[in-house]
């Protein structure tokens, strides 16, 4: 009897015939080698596009997406990827970010001292420009010890760029972080360029700061054409941020330096107090001999902390102590 003759109740299970769906499918778990692949970096980041540079070269600019077997990876400013596709950087063109290179250095923070979710700020930078105002806004060195932790635990060297001298000329606010060996620059708007420019040259480097604190302006004198966009602010973390998104750009005479949004508070959660003291060489070591739970805060907290039996380190462990101390303290300036 013909298909078309039969009646329903003619049929049984012989008869029925099931399309797998897409999780049925037999998947092979052999991934592509993309042997091919030519490396790059990441220079800016949006909205699920990623901006990078190939080998490194500023005029060989690129737009790429993640490939899909890289699922959820975190891909920042400063990663060195391997990428693969159209690699023209024609208008329209779009090439796929197959490998993400391990990290020499992470800078990252938290939205408080209370969040989980670590948000990784850059990749790679050798070092970390904390930039503040002497004046208008008035700095803080809660956020200066923050981030020179933040800077510690991650493998960059912070280092310290004033502001605004002309505001606050006579200002003693450098003066609290003496014993950490902290590099001091000041950038203000008249003065010389040329001693930043000196630590920048060759080098990845992030800048991190307050809104309002003149960090674009300092950019728009290093990179002339970088055209950031400067603006006025009423306070620490109340205006209007003048950059929305990290970027790196090229410095003229070689190296990269990375500009961040200003930020409004820099959270600590992911740092413990043995992280910070891990990143001094002099000091990692005498701190095995610490009791299980030590915060090397010293008496009356910690008693027998190991770092007080050091000779001729009181003045850098009391240094170090004030950064532990603003890691424990819950404010996140």
């Amino acid at each position: 009897m013909s298909r078309r003759g039969r009646t329903a109740a003619s049929y049984d299970e012989s008869d029925v015939r099931v399309r797998p769906g897409k999780a049925s499918r037999p998947r092979t778990k052999t991934r592509p080698q993309h042997s091919d692949a030519e490396a790059a970096m990441v220079v800016s980041v949006d909205r699920g596009r990623w901006g990078c540079v190939l080998d490194g070269d500023a005029d060989r600019r690129i737009v790429a997406m993640r490939a899909r077997e890289l699922g959820r990876t975190p891909i920042v400013v400063g990663d060195q990827v391997d990428v693969v596709g159209d690699l023209t950087g024609k208008p329209d063109t779009l090439a796929r970010i197959v490998r993400v290179a391990d990290r020499a250095t992470v800078l990252r923070r938290t939205a408080d001292d209370t969040d989980p979710f670590e948000r990784i700020v850059v990749a790679n930078a050798e070092q970390l420009f904390i930039v503040v105002a002497l004046a208008d806004p008035p700095p803080r060195t809660g956020f200066v010890e923050r981030a020179m932790v933040a800077a510690y635990a991650g493998g960059l060297e912070p280092i310290l760029v004033l502001t605004k001298r002309d505001l606050a000329a006579e200002s003693e606010f450098a003066s609290a972080f003496e014993g950490l060996d902290l590099k001091i620059l000041y950038a203000g708007i008249d003065d010389p360029i040329e001693p930043v420019l000196e630590l920048l040259d060759d080098r990845l480097t992030a800048l991190i700061g307050h809104s309002g604190v003149g960090k674009s302006t300092m950019v728009n004198r290093l990179v002339p054409d970088a055209y950031r966009a400067v603006g006025e602010v009423s306070g620490v973390g109340k205006g209007k941020h003048t950059s929305t998104q990290s970027v790196a750009l090229p410095l003229p005479e070689g190296g990269w330096v990375i500009d961040t949004p200003g930020v409004r508070s820099f959270g600590l959660a992911h740092i413990t107090p043995d992280d910070v003291i891990a990143s001094f060489t002099d000091l990692a070591d005498a701190i095995e001999d610490c009791p299980r739970g030590c915060t090397h805060l010293g008496p009356p907290a910690d008693p027998e902390c190991a770092l007080d039996q050091l000779p001729g380190t009181e003045r850098r462990v009391a240094a170090i102590r004030q950064l532990l101390t603003a890691l424990i303290s819950n404010e996140t300036y």
